[in-house]
């Protein structure tokens, strides 16, 4: 009965330390009681990335992450051993990405599966890549908009500042000022429509016969249409009248005329002929203002002494 209860004691302690080795390698990303596949991963971050974290393919979960470590050789990637417990084959041109399960941030590595026709071994590494963080996507999300912001700010406070320098007192003087002249011209205009409005109802009688009177004129045109265009055809027969005239030979003819008298005038402005001599001569005139002379010293003695030159005999 002793015996029995020792076995009992060591199986026991035998079982626990399994279930301890068993967990224990379960936690480290071992399975011993499986035939599992070993891969390798390399990064150069893993952003949150620890063992035992899951590996999936299509959000079915295959493995799990055994070991994370540094590069030998003073290289700052880190090498991480996967290991496939799913017998799923995996081509060579797979991906294996870090990627966040849940808006917590908990990582995990989804392998995206390639098209190649050849298959990856145990020990083979597996070509990577990282998900953006949804920090890094939300700031670069968030960026430009950051930027955006910022400019209309600027511009904001810009247009805040002319317009605090364009708005004075002597600007809201002046812009109270001319509120008050537009409501001034509005007020003139309001006044200068009631004028026309007082004038056309009482000049309305006129307007109307202004506009009869109108009316009457372009009926008589109409009514003389034909007569208008006789006169028009008239004036065209007259214009084609004077178009054939010899105007052409009549202006020669002028021309010539009028250089011949210019030839005379000339002539007798350089003295030739008669009255050129008559002209141009002053003897002449000397002469007979001396017979003007005479003749007036004549009838003054014949005035004064008619006796000496009538003589009456009486009979």
């Amino acid at each position: 009965m002793k015996i029995k209860r020792e076995l009992l004691v060591g199986f026991i302690f035998v079982f626990a330390a399994g279930l301890l080795f068993w967990g224990f390698s379960f936690l480290k990303g071992k399975d011993v009681f499986t035939n599992n596949r070993q891969f390798i991963a390399i990064y150069s971050e893993v952003n949150g990335l620890v063992r035992a974290n899951p590996v999936s393919v299509n959000g079915l979960k295959i493995g799990q992450v055994k070991d994370m470590y540094f590069e030998p050789g003073n290289s700052a990637r880190i090498i991480v051993e996967i290991i496939i417990s799913n017998p799923i084959p995996i081509p060579k041109n797979s991906i294996a990405r870090i990627y966040s399960a849940d808006l917590m941030g908990s990582k995990e590595i989804e392998i995206k599966l390639g098209n190649s026709k050849d298959y990856v071994e145990p020990w083979d590494t597996l070509t990577t890549d990282i998900e953006v963080s949804f920090k890094e996507e939300v700031n670069r999300q968030v960026q430009p908009l950051k930027k955006k912001a910022e400019n209309l700010l600027l511009s904001i406070d810009s247009l805040v500042t002319i317009v605090q320098y364009v708005f004075n007192r002597a600007t809201r003087e002046n812009l109270a000022q001319s509120f008050e002249n537009i409501k001034y011209t509005f007020d003139n205009l309001e006044s200068a429509t009631g004028h026309i409005d007082t004038l056309i109802g009482s000049q309305k009688n006129r307007i109307i016969n202004i506009l009869a009177n109108l009316e009457s004129i372009t009926n008589s045109f109409k009514q003389n249409n034909e007569k208008l265009n006789n006169i028009i055809a008239n004036f065209s027969s007259l214009s084609d009248t004077l178009v054939k005239t010899k105007i052409s030979e009549t202006l020669l003819s002028t021309n010539n005329a009028m250089n011949e008298i210019s030839t005379i005038i000339n002539r007798i402005n350089k003295g030739e002929g008669s009255l050129g001599l008559l002209v141009n001569d002053d003897s002449l005139y000397i002469q007979i203002q001396k017979s003007a002379s005479d003749l007036n010293k004549l009838l003054e003695d014949i005035r004064k002494n008619p006796k000496k030159y009538v003589k009456f005999s009486v009979f």
